[in-house]
């Protein structure tokens, strides 16, 4: 990932929505050290996966952001579960995140010859979204380099997607979409399948950036 280049485009993102009159918030704090992330991987019992361990250690160990749409922003039918762009990317998040997906498959997701079920097992969690679900990556697939999955605790229409084949994609899709918020709902109009990942020149997308201005 060029990080000069996500960071410069994470400043167009706050400015674009300010642009329309959203209310914003860009934080991005200094790296991590090395100590931290070992500490956080001796805490997990496993390594993290490359592409998001040098996300903390070259760029942010604790990058967020979020846009809230104004009230009477208009968006076009197929874009109206679209209310805000938010994430929150870091070594504290991820822990949570995690602890909140074991907390899930041992309380719910117990079996893991169900189909829905089985969904959850096999993946570190990295983001928690406001309404319960959980983003996550599917260590089944890989460990260095996995993919990143919706995780849905109430029958999402999400639940199981693939929103991008490793963390670098998915990031770097999900900002050229405008960021849009961690719902299932608000992510899903920017693919085209279950296994697509999030798709950043989608008409979908296209449109999306032309309402809030965001030039890439």
């Amino acid at each position: 990932m060029d990080y000069q280049k996500t960071g410069e485009l994470l400043l167009k993102l706050k400015s674009a929505y300010e642009s329309i009159g959203a209310e914003t918030e860009l934080v991005i704090e200094e790296p991590a050290g090395i100590t931290e992330v070992e500490e956080i991987e001796n805490k997990l019992e496993r390594k993290l996966p490359v592409q998001i361990r040098e996300f903390f250690l070259q760029f942010s160990g604790n990058c967020r952001f979020s846009a809230y749409l104004p009230d009477d922003f208009e968006l076009p039918e197929e874009l109206e579960s679209i209310f805000s762009a938010e994430f929150l990317i870091s070594l504290e998040e991820l822990t949570c995140a995690e602890d909140r997906r074991k907390d899930w498959v041992e309380e719910c997701f117990t079996d893991e010859e169900d189909e829905y079920n089985a969904v959850w097992h096999h993946k570190l969690g990295f983001m928690s979204v406001p309404n319960g679900d959980i983003i996550a990556f599917d260590i089944k697939e890989s460990e260095t380099n996995p993919p990143v999955v919706y995780l849905s605790h109430d029958d999402g229409d999400g639940h199981g997607y693939i929103l991008g084949k490793d963390f670098n994609s998915y990031f770097e899709q999900l900002l050229l979409v405008g960021a849009c918020g961690s719902e299932d709902w608000q992510i899903l109009p920017f693919c085209s399948d279950a296994r697509s990942g999030i798709i950043s020149d989608c008409e979908n997308a296209k449109e999306y950036r032309r309402l809030i201005g965001l030039q890439i």
